[in-house]
């Protein structure tokens, strides 16, 4: 409210304007402030210096120090870096809205069109630190008094169009509403401007407005004429959003939110919701702003089950279209799964309701997202220039769960306004347009972790936003099409395929064979002539496994052997030690009769090992063009089928047979050793796996044919990639990610994989997690050791490499020392130094220093109260919170706060205590948008392998049955085949790699339960502890150990590999 002395009618006014909750009200007030203030809306920056010199009091003044600060900074010279510039931004949304704020600073003459009247956008965006920074710099704040108060970190689309509505206003942006953008007018003659389109019989003003530039925001279902779009197409992908009335009670407050849970790290919690409530998910997220609002992605088999969606339909429209969608079920759908997630807190949920007065909820597709090739173009008629630039989602689409929408579009609008600055300053079209496209090409990577960390410094200038820029990445010669003079037809870009960058040539038949023959060179008894008769007697193949991995037999064990029997081990060893999965049977190699298949099986061999140096040492299992992921999630894969055969032939009351780890990545000094139940002899009697006659041509599922590039093998079976799904959910089974029951043979993800029925771990137990292999204890060289001790099920004798084991107790306070044990290893140990790992090593870092009871030494406080009076000595303190510089903690660090809490120590330190919460936050939220983007990229990739099996089906086809084609065009499929094959083993290759990191967020999501659970059992007094208390407390540690492990074992991986490829980049300088 203004002073209760004022006597100023503008005073008032001005206030209703600060205060408008609605779009209409927000208009009505600037007009009445306007007129009292004898203005014109839409003046530019002369407008907002003459309101700001008649409004001169103490409300106001607040406001104006933000705004001027902003104004002044020196890339705007004065509001006069584009005074000479006419723009026309399309589309009220947050990110035209924001560009407009940047080209009124700017100076320039700015006319918004929006086609709609009123703002009815519930649903909250998630806000990046420099997002809250800028919008508290254009005053926020002063519009809206809760913005980001706390630790919130999320704003409605509503709210954050009326605060920027108001600002655009205040710097003089000329607005008008109900006017529909529907193309442009290009100048009818020399000495005419650019004029737009505009629906319904828009103002004469208006409609012959002129101008040269043009901003499109208005949205993704509209792209200006000219630019290209390609999509990006995943897995069929359900969201669903519903609003729920908040009624701001004291109960609804107390409710924690969710930053976001999804399935790729959290199965319990999806699992559980599943049993209580039939709805199966894959993430959900939940902020509470002017409404509860949720959004989650649904799997469709659900949704038909429960009777929301009516009918499967192939078409996504017509699936999701609203004859198809049963309103209450979706209802009922979305207040279930709420009320699960909030366990009932929120009380009876009421549905708030949308611009229509309908219940808001909604589902919608994501499935696909639509990216413009380019950000910019310029076009030119009768010598008028206009430049045209997209942002917001007509620039990219954006993935919902990652909550990059209005970071990037905030990123696009500055560097929209950037390129309008270096057009006005003269420079020449073609560098413009090569600037914008260099900063383009960032925008897809940024993220909160590899920008600039001081948002303070952030600017207009992208050298204060973006680190290592390069604003030569485009060349002005690479965008010459985007200049478009007269009636000159764009030139067509072909669209990018999601593999895109990967490599484009797997090499010739003659270059393959010619890689054969020097590796198998020297062995007795080989010689490699071809790819077909020379490796039908297996020594070929055998030799040239001993090759890259020696150690494994010697080349004179194989005199004798059946061919059968050496081509059968030889792809077992090739798929156990070098990851080269099986695509032919052994049975198919010795009788010759699948050609292609063993040619697609030796050419990755080629394009894994041809950058291996010709000489008879072991090869890395990390060397690069090998995946090594692809390596370890095979080995994490049996050794989950080893653990659930041992699980389910123990007697039910005994105890738990110890898992039998694998050895995991050997060092490359080190002959490798082969994993447990591999044998070191090739197999004399079973015939079994790729051995079995024809395995490779019919599905083990459905039995129809399989041609070379639809083949997956698992366990001794080739699959189609679309059958291998699980068999209660039907999804993808991802490497690592499934299971094969034992008693009904059928294959399910590890959510929906039978649990066996084991009294120790009772009922409560989770959704099976793979224990991963973990380095062995006793690795010793080949040549020592003895077959039958590495058998499955065989029992090692005692001696000294296996010492005797006793149990060890451990008090409360060696329970808690270990449970946030750091293992990072001290890097002046073992040099070089090794990457940090992913524990709580920084989060204790940081807080070590500052707070008691946590079993370390106590230091004096004084930063936490430097802290707390900078914040009471800060002129706007209780308007604004104070800015703390960033400290990255680890995920695990909420574990840490709860300890924080019960010391009573976070009381006395209040700027702290937000600031550690702000943290954890935004840490959750980091790991949410890295499930996320492996999920998304994960789905990606499905539909582009699905794409190479279809064009490996036509070239195979082709191949076998034009045997009258001339031999040259038969070389060229060939060639084709195998660059598909190449394509396809780099996409399996990233698709392992993602799984990986899957595991480590899985892991880390593991050990934070665990870890509050055992803080559950040590917070207890010891004396007042059951015997089954301390069973479960022990039960927990050991799994906490596990874990702890399993992690560590992932290390030793990705240094393994870093080690690796540090080796090979030194001797390639060498």
């Amino acid at each position: 409210m203004a002073s209760p002395t004022s006597t100023n009618p503008a005073h008032a006014h001005f206030e209703n304007f600060l205060q408008a909750q609605l779009c209409q009200d927000v208009l009505s007030s600037f007009q009445e402030l306007c007129g009292a203030l004898g203005l014109e809306p839409g003046g530019g920056l002369p407008q907002y210096h003459k309101i700001k010199d008649q409004l001169n009091y103490w409300s106001a003044k607040s406001l104006w120090t933000k705004l001027d600060k902003r104004a002044s900074q020196p890339v705007y010279q004065q509001g006069r870096a584009c005074t000479n510039t006419k723009c026309l931004v399309v589309g009220a949304g947050p990110c035209g809205l924001r560009a407009a704020v940047e080209l009124a600073l700017l100076g320039a003459r700015v006319v918004l069109v929006e086609k709609r009247t009123k703002f009815s956008r519930h649903n909250v965006l998630h806000l990046w630190p420099f997002t809250i920074h800028d919008l508290r710099a254009l005053g926020a704040k002063k519009f809206y008094g809760r913005f980001c108060t706390g630790t919130l970190d999320h704003i409605s689309i509503r709210q954050l169009q009326l605060l920027l509505l108001k600002v655009a206003l205040l710097l003089g942006v000329e607005i008008h509403w109900g006017v529909t953008f529907t193309g442009l007018q290009p100048p009818p003659r020399k000495g005419s401007g650019w004029r737009a389109q505009l629906q319904p019989n828009p103002p004469a003003q208006l409609a012959n407005y002129e101008f040269d530039v043009l901003i499109s925001a208005a949205g993704g279902k509209f792209v200006p004429e000219g630019f290209k779009v390609r999509e990006m197409r995943g897995k069929l992908a359900i969201g669903i959003t519903a609003n729920f009335v908040n009624g701001r009670t004291v109960e609804e407050t107390q409710v924690p939110e969710i930053s976001g849970v999804a399935r790729i790290y959290n199965q319990n919690f999806f699992q559980s919701l599943l049993k209580a409530t039939g709805i199966d998910l894959e993430n959900i997220v939940y902020y509470k702003d002017d409404t509860h609002y949720f959004v989650m992605t649904a799997k469709k088999q659900c949704l038909l089950r429960l009777g929301v969606l009516r009918q499967d339909w192939p078409d996504t429209d017509r699936l999701l279209g609203s004859a198809n969608v049963v309103p209450e079920a979706l209802q009922r759908f979305a207040r279930a799964a709420a009320d699960f997630a909030t366990h009932g807190k929120l009380g009876k949920l009421e549905f708030a309701h949308d611009a229509h007065g309908q219940p808001d909820v909604s589902a919608f597709d994501f499935t696909s997202m639509m990216r413009a090739e380019s950000s910019a173009r310029v076009q030119e008629k009768h010598g008028a220039r206009l430049l045209l630039g997209l942002v917001g989602d007509c620039l990219v689409e954006p993935f919902w769960p990652l909550g990059t929408g209005v970071a990037r579009g905030f990123l696009a609008a500055f560097d929209a306004a950037w390129m309008v600055k270096r057009w006005a300053e003269g420079a020449e079209c073609l560098e413009v347009l090569a600037e914008r496209e260099s900063l383009y090409q960032l925008l897809s990577q940024t993220s909160p972790e590899n920008m600039h960390r001081n948002v303070a410094q952030y600017g207009l200038d992208p050298a204060t936003r973006y680190p290592n820029l390069n604003l030569r990445a485009v060349t002005p010669n690479q965008v010459r099409d985007l200049y478009d003079v007269l009636a000159k037809e764009p030139v067509q870009r072909n669209s990018d395929k999601t593999d895109a960058g990967m490599p484009t040539t797997a090499g010739t038949q003659e270059e393959l064979l010619r890689w054969c023959q020097e590796q198998t060179a020297g062995y007795p008894g080989v010689h490699v002539t071809d790819l077909s008769s020379s490796w039908a007697d297996g020594l070929a193949l055998c030799a040239l496994v001993h090759r890259l991995q020696p150690g494994l037999l010697e080349p004179s064990e194989l005199q004798g052997l059946e061919a059968l029997e050496a081509t059968a081990w030889a792809l077992k060893m090739a798929e156990h030690e070098l990851g080269i999965t099986p695509v032919v049977s052994a049975q198919a190699v010795v009788a010759g009769s699948d050609p292609l298949g063993l040619i697609a099986y030796l050419s990755h061999f080629h394009s894994a090992f041809k950058s291996t140096p010709h000489r008879p040492s072991p090869v890395s299992q990390a060397s690069p063009g090998t995946s090594s992921a692809v390596l370890f999630l095979g080995k994490l894969q049996r050794t989950l089928q080893r653990s659930r055969a041992k699980e389910n032939a123990e007697d039910v009351g005994g105890k738990k047979l110890r898992l039998e780890m694998e050895a995991e990545t050997p060092s490359t000094e080190v002959p490798p050793e082969p994993e447990p139940g591999v044998p070191l002899t090739p197999p004399s009697q079973h015939h079994e796996g790729p051995m079995r006659a024809g395995a490779e041509d019919l599905c083990a599922l459905c039995g129809e044919h399989l041609y070379v590039l639809e083949r997956v093998y698992v366990n001794g079976h080739f699959f189609h990639r679309s059958c291998f799904r699980c068999h209660t959910c039907e999804a993808t089974l991802w490497p690592g990610g499934y299971g094969q029951h034992p008693g009904d043979g059928h294959f399910y993800c590890l959510q929906h994989l039978p649990q066996p029925d084991l009294e120790e771990e009772g009922s409560d137990r989770g959704p099976e997690s793979p224990e991963l292999p973990t380095p062995s204890e006793n690795s010793m060289p080949p040549g020592l050791s003895t077959p039958t001790a590495s058998q499955e099920g065989a029992s090692p004798v005692p001696g000294l490499s296996q010492p005797s084991r006793r149990r060890i107790r451990l008090s409360s306070l060696e329970r808690q020392r270990l449970s946030s044990l750091n293992i990072t290893p001290d890097p002046e140990m073992e040099p070089p130094p090794k990457p940090p790992r992913s524990c709580s090593a920084l989060a204790r870092q940081a807080l070590e220093s500052s707070f008691v009871g946590w079993g370390l030494p106590v230091q004096s406080p004084q930063v936490l109260v430097t802290m707390e009076k900078e914040e009471e000595e800060c002129p706007s303190s209780s308007e604004e919170e104070v800015e703390e510089e960033d400290v990255p903690l680890d995920s695990d660090v909420e574990a840490l706060l709860t300890l924080a809490k019960t010391s009573g120590t976070m009381n006395n330190y209040p700027t702290w205590r937000r600031t550690l919460l702000r943290r954890v936050k935004e840490e959750q939220m980091k790991r949410f948008r890295k499930a996320q983007a492996i999920q998304r990229r994960l789905h990606e990739i499905e539909a582009a392998l699905r794409e190479l099996e279809a064009e490996g089906v036509k070239l195979e086809l082709a191949l076998r049955r034009q045997s009258s084609s001339p031999e040259e065009q038969k070389v060229l499929w060939v060639g084709q085949l195998l660059q598909l094959v190449q394509k396809k083993n780099s996409l399996v290759a990233e698709e392992a790699e993602l799984m990986i990191t899957v595991q480590e967020l899985n892991l880390e999501e593991k050990q934070w339960q665990l870890d509050q659970e055992l803080r559950g059992y040590m917070n207890r007094e010891e004396t007042l502890k059951t015997a089954a208390d301390r069973q479960a407390e022990d039960q927990v540690l050991r799994k906490l150990v596990d874990v702890i492990n399993q992690r560590d074992a992932l290390i030793r991986l990705q240094e393994d590999r870093r080690l690796s490829e540090l080796a090979l980049g030194t001797g390639a300088q060498g």
